[in-house]
């Protein structure tokens, strides 16, 4: 599945606010948006529109998108699907981006950032149930134990990460234990506890009932 491969900083700028895609980077004083907050571009200097109506339920998409690093034919799928299910289409469609299995290991802490987290599924380091699994889209049930391979467990790469995110608490519908590299989903994610950043999954909802 394709991926955004650009310069991030620029999107937490596009924004205006910091998306958390750089890992420890957006916790210090290197971050862009602590630097400049302005928009990308030769126009960025200028005064931000006042966004309304549309504009705004743009912008909730992008950044939902952003957030979880994918673009927009699979965001697109993963709303369908969510207005298909029972109960809150804007809900689900949050509870299905949480529930993959990048998310996961960034919410147990074994990646700085979803997008590190990506790399590790992809590169065959974590696995479901005793099995590899390498897609970032695979959605994780309540009952499943995902954990770091057992070859694995000694890559620098994670033990940093783990390290790095250790004041960083887990989600409580997941039960994580750091130091052997594992974690089991005990529950359905909390709309309390989604996303790091203020937003509103409803406007993207009438965005896409248009």
């Amino acid at each position: 599945m394709a991926r955004y491969i650009g310069p991030v900083c620029r999107l937490c700028r596009r924004e205006g606010m910091k998306l958390f895609l750089k890992g420890e980077r957006c916790h210090s004083e290197k971050c862009a948006i602590e630097k400049r907050n302005i928009p990308p571009g030769q126009h960025g200097k200028d005064r931000r529109p006042k966004i309304l109506g549309y504009g705004l339920q743009l912008r909730e998409k992008q950044k939902a998108k952003r957030v979880y690093g994918i673009l927009e034919r699979q965001f697109h799928t993963y709303f369908e699907k969510a207005a298909r299910a029972k109960g809150i289409t804007g809900e689900n469609l949050l509870y299905s981006l949480e529930r993959r299995l990048d998310n996961v290991i960034y919410r147990m802490g074994l990646g700085t950032s979803r997008a590190q987290a990506r790399q590790l599924v992809r590169h065959g380091h974590i696995q479901v149930n005793d099995r590899k699994v390498n897609i970032p889209s695979f959605q994780v049930q309540q009952g499943d134990v995902v954990e770091v391979r057992e070859k694995s467990r000694k890559n620098p790469m994670i033990l940093a990460a783990r390290d790095a995110t250790a004041h960083q608490p887990a989600p409580s519908w997941l039960e994580v234990d750091r130091e052997a590299l594992k974690g089991r989903v005990i529950g359905g994610p909390k709309r309390d506890e989604l996303v790091q950043i203020q937003l509103n999954e409803q406007l993207i909802v009438e965005l896409y009932s248009k």
